[in-house]
């Protein structure tokens, strides 16, 4: 065979994959649609920004044998995400803490805080039925129709009411001044950027760019011992089940002639009639010093309107349909699939190099 394995896909998922392979003396290539590499964590540098293409990605870890892998290509910063929500012009700090709460109701002690919430979600009798309730019977009313309704139905495109509740399993509530979004003991954002870890990762490997896969699936398969798949299942086999449903992104970009725009990386907007969910300035990730500024906006649209998969609508439905295509999967023979699309869920970035890594434990 020309190739030990053939990776369809150059996100993080193939490319943890790709760099074991290649560790191992193993001859790779690797399949991109797009035209770079790195998937939806790909950075570009302009006017010294690290440009996040498709969204703000902040690696967080309580693992630490990830955080040292990770750390093995990039120097990490010390970035902390506390985000801001913007509701109709007046701002809440995120996660749900007493910063929140203060500025909800003008409480100053966990016990006030407790008890307007414990209040509030006294009108949800029995079990939840859909996404509304299961937040109201979390976070109250108050917090519900402020800070999640209107982002929640931009997101998903559905009334809150007409969405599974297992969306939203929990919501975290913290009684203390804790404005740090994620829990996780690693956190920090590449100094130099995404696309540079991938490119250490993939050193070594054959690169197709602007190359689809699919268009010629059978021939890429006749050249390797193995095939990992990191696209979407369905596509792989022409839809033959039905399509699976998906929500995707549009990133609307602009370069602002000002040091500085919002004042911080990441900010909500919770209100239904603002049509972006976010707006992100780049700079503020990594601490950049430039007269000017880049910020993003993100439109969740239908999938139908981008092509681009982004986030799974892991209903009843849709759960059904990929055990479908997933069984066809795990039946073909040199066949791996892995990341986020090929498993129709959400990953964030340590669970997928864990997964990648024992992924490649089975492959190699």
């Amino acid at each position: 065979m020309e190739y030990d394995l053939i990776i369809c896909g150059s996100g993080l998922f193939g490319a943890t994959v790709a760099h074991e392979a290649l560790k191992k003396g193993k001859k790779v290539l690797v399949v991109e649609k797009r035209s770079h590499i790195g998937g939806n964590i790909y950075t570009e540098k302009r006017d010294g920004i690290d440009i996040h293409r498709y969204g703000a990605h902040i690696f967080h870890t309580s693992d630490r044998r990830i955080w040292d892998y990770i750390n093995q290509f990039a120097a990490f910063n010390g970035f902390i995400n506390s985000p801001v929500a913007n509701f109709h012009g007046k701002l809440f700090p995120m996660p749900f803490s007493m910063y929140t709460f203060n500025a909800m109701w003008g409480v100053t002690t966990p016990d006030e805080a407790r008890s307007r919430i414990e209040e509030q979600r006294k009108e949800i009798k029995g079990e939840p039925r859909n996404l509304e309730e299961q937040a109201i019977s979390l976070v109250g009313r108050d917090i519900f129709e402020t800070l999640v309704k209107g982002y929640t139905e931009k997101q998903w495109g559905r009334d809150c009411s007409e969405l599974p509740k297992e969306i939203i399993k929990r919501l975290p509530v913290r009684l203390t001044f804790n404005s740090n979004y994620f829990t996780d003991r690693y956190q920090g954002i590449p100094e130099d950027g995404y696309t540079a870890i991938i490119e250490k990762m993939l050193s070594g490997a054959d690169i197709a760019l602007d190359t689809d896969f699919l268009d010629e699936k059978d021939r890429w398969k006749e050249r390797a011992d193995a095939v990992l798949y990191t696209g979407c299942l369905d596509a792989y086999y022409g839809f033959s089940e039905g399509r699976l449903q998906y929500r995707s992104e549009i990133f609307e970009e602009e370069r602002i002639e000002k040091e500085d725009w919002q004042g911080i990386a990441v900010m909500n907007y919770t209100d239904r009639e603002t049509p972006w969910t976010r707006i992100i300035e780049h700079k503020h990730f990594t601490g950049a010093t430039s007269p000017v500024t880049w910020i993003s906006r993100e439109y969740p649209v239908d999938y139908e309107k981008t092509g681009e998969p982004f986030y799974p609508i892991n209903d009843e439905r849709n759960s059904a349909l990929y055990a479908r295509y997933r069984q066809k999967a795990d039946s073909e023979k040199g066949l791996f699939i892995g990341g986020r699309l090929a498993e129709y869920r959400y990953y964030d970035m340590d669970k997928t190099i864990a997964a990648a890594l024992s992924a490649a434990e089975r492959i190699l």
